[in-house]
């Protein structure tokens, strides 16, 4: 297994050689959310040096049916051959282009409590493209320090870093009590989209502003109902 893929440079140089992959209209929401699926295990398929896949293959990966991923890709041109199926590094660079891991978006985190530290220090925005360039809070026992690298502002810089700087990206993780004020400065200051762990939802805020909800607590309420009718099960079968 290769741990030491530069995965950027298998997008890049399938991007060289072929056109933009040209989404359908109206691709529905519940394609795009599996677009992040797909990235993830054809990643790790370009780790264990797999290049050629079929649908009946990554459906057995997937726990998605193959014909579903048919329909899935081909919302964005279909990406395969008849009798070849998926070229793994083709379609991962692909996917990533959909997804915008090669369009260099750049993020700020408002907000640097303990989640918002994890999330400075997580890998996860670099292995998606998203440079991570800097942090706002207003306490000042955190001004000018560095959590994983990045630095920390005061929040009342927060309007003359995005004069100076290009922000795509708003990574929320301050009280809920705040998001809409906070959302309000991104609109004004031009910030693209907003990646909402406040717990208060924004997604009828505006226009101008690209919001994703995060709620932990729901996914873990989630695998509680699943233990639950688990539970009633076993108990209903003794």
């Amino acid at each position: 297994m290769n741990n030491d893929i530069d995965f950027s440079k298998v997008i890049s140089e399938v991007a060289a050689d072929t056109s933009p992959a040209m989404p359908k209209p109206n691709v529905s929401q519940a394609v795009i959310k599996r677009l992040p699926r797909y990235f993830r295990y054809l990643r790790e398929l370009i780790r264990t040096g797999k290049m050629r896949i079929s649908s009946e293959e990554l459906s057995r990966l997937m726990n998605v049916t193959a014909s579903q991923i048919r329909q899935d890709f081909n919302c964005f041109g279909g990406f395969g051959q008849q009798g070849y199926g998926y070229n793994v590094k083709y379609l991962y660079a692909k996917i990533s282009e959909i997804l915008g891991v090669n369009s260099n978006f750049r993020a700020v985190i408002v907000g640097a409590g303990n989640l918002g530290r994890a999330l400075a220090r997580n890998p996860m925005f670099t292995k998606r493209g998203v440079s991570v360039i800097a942090m706002f809070d207003v306490d000042p026992a955190v001004y000018d320090s560095t959590i994983g690298g990045i630095h920390v502002y005061p929040m009342s810089e927060f309007d003359r870093f995005c004069r100076e700087n290009v922000v795509d990206i708003a990574v929320l993780t301050l009280p809920k009590e705040n998001a809409v004020d906070i959302a309000e400065k991104l609109v004004e200051n031009g910030v693209g989209g907003a990646w909402n762990f406040t717990g208060r939802e924004l997604e009828s805020f505006s226009d101008r502003l690209k919001i994703e909800n995060v709620h932990l607590g729901d996914s873990l309420m989630t695998l509680c109902y699943e233990l639950n009718m688990k539970r009633e099960k076993e108990n209903g079968d003794a």
